[in-house]
C-alpha cells in the first residue's frame, strides 16, 4: 500500500518546499495538490462538501508551481494534480506545463484530473458546463497526443489543432498516469476510457460493511480486464487520519491512500503528518 496525501496549497499555510521535504521524511509516497483559479463571490452551485465554503478554495496556488517547488527539494516523492480542473484550462498550455514538471522531477508525476463542480466558476473560463464531461474528454485525449506525437493533432467536437511541434514531452513514456476521480458510474467509464487510475473518493459508509468497498474495487477491476485493460490501479483519496478507515480500504485492495490534509501553518501540518505517518507505519 502506497500512503500520500491531498491538500490545497495557499498563501496562508504550510510553504510548498517545506511540506514536499516532511512527506518525503516520514516516508509518504506522494503529494497531491488541488485547485481553482478562483471562485466567483456570486453563485448558485453549492459546495459538494456541505456547510460554509473554506478559505482555501479561493487562495490556492497553482498546483503547478506549488509541485515544482515540492519536486526541486524531494527526490522520490510522486507530484500529482489532485486534481487538475481541465475544463478551465487550455490543453496546450496545461499538456507543456505537465511535460515540463515531469522533466523537472524526473518522471515523477500524476495527472489527477475532473471536470470541476463550480458552475460560475468554469462559466468565467468559457467552458458550458452541460458540455464539460465531454470537453475533459477531449482534452486529456488532446494532451495525450502532444506527449506521444512528434507531429502532434487532434480533432474533436471541442478541441482541434492541425499537427503542431510541442516540446519537451514527458520523461515517462508513453506519458505520466492520468487519475480520474469520482465516484459516479460514469466516473469509472471514464477511467476504463481514458484514464490509467481510479481517484475512488473515499466515504464512511464504505465501511459498514467491510466488504462493500472491497466488492467495488473487485467490480472495478473486473471490467477493466473486461475491456482489455489489464489491471488498473485504485487510489483511495479524502481519507481521513482514521485507523478503522485505512484498515477498510486496505483490506478492500486499493493500491494507494491519499490522507486529506487540511490547510495550516508549517507546525500544525507537522503535527498532522507525524499522526498519519502513524498511520501509515501501523498499517505496513
Amino acid at each position: 500500500m502506497k500512503f500520500g496525501v491531498s491538500t490545497m496549497m495557499t498563501d496562508e499555510g504550510i510553504a510548498p518546499a517545506r511540506l514536499g521535504r516532511a512527506l518525503e521524511e516520514r516516508g509518504f509516497e506522494s503529494l497531491f495538490v488541488g485547485e481553482h483559479t478562483h471562485i466567483p463571490v456570486k453563485r448558485e452551485t453549492p459546495w459538494p462538501g456541505g456547510g460554509d465554503l473554506g478559505r482555501d478554495l479561493y487562495r490556492t496556488l497553482d498546483p503547478v508551481v506549488a509541485l515544482t517547488a515540492a519536486a526541486v527539494v524531494t527526490e522520490r516523492l510522486i507530484l500529482g494534480g489532485g486534481v487538475f480542473q481541465v475544463t478551465q484550462r487550455d490543453p496546450i498550455t496545461l499538456a507543456k506545463e505537465i511535460a515540463s514538471l515531469d522533466q523537472v522531477s524526473g518522471g515523477r508525476v500524476v495527472v489527477g484530473v475532473g471536470a470541476g463542480w463550480n458552475r460560475e466558476e468554469m462559466r468565467n473560463h468559457g467552458t458550458e458546463p452541460r458540455t464539460r464531461m465531454a470537453l475533459l474528454r477531449e482534452r486529456v485525449l488532446a494532451m495525450k497526443a502532444l506527449w506521444t506525437q512528434e507531429e502532434a493533432e487532434f480533432h474533436g467536437d471541442f478541441v482541434s489543432f492541425d499537427p503542431v511541434y510541442s516540446w519537451p514531452k514527458p520523461v515517462q513514456r508513453p506519458g505520466p498516469t492520468i487519475m480520474v476521480g469520482g465516484n459516479h458510474p460514469a466516473a469509472v467509464e471514464r477511467v476504463l476510457d481514458f484514464g490509467d487510475d481510479w481517484g475512488l473518493i473515499w466515504l464512511p459508509m464504505m465501511m459498514e460493511p467491510d466488504t462493500a468497498l472491497g466488492g467495488i474495487i473487485a467490480d472495478f477491476r473486473r471490467r477493466a480486464q473486461e475491456k482489455g485493460r489489464g489491471r488498473l490501479p485504485v487510489t483511495a483519496y479524502q481519507v481521513p487520519a482514521d485507523a478503522a478507515a485505512v484498515e477498510s480500504i486496505v483490506a478492500a485492495g486499493a493500491d494507494r491512500i491519499l490522507f486529506t490534509l487540511d490547510t495550516a501553518p508549517e507546525a500544525d501540518t507537522l503535527r498532522s503528518l507525524d499522526t498519519m505517518a502513524k498511520l501509515m507505519a501501523e498499517a505496513a
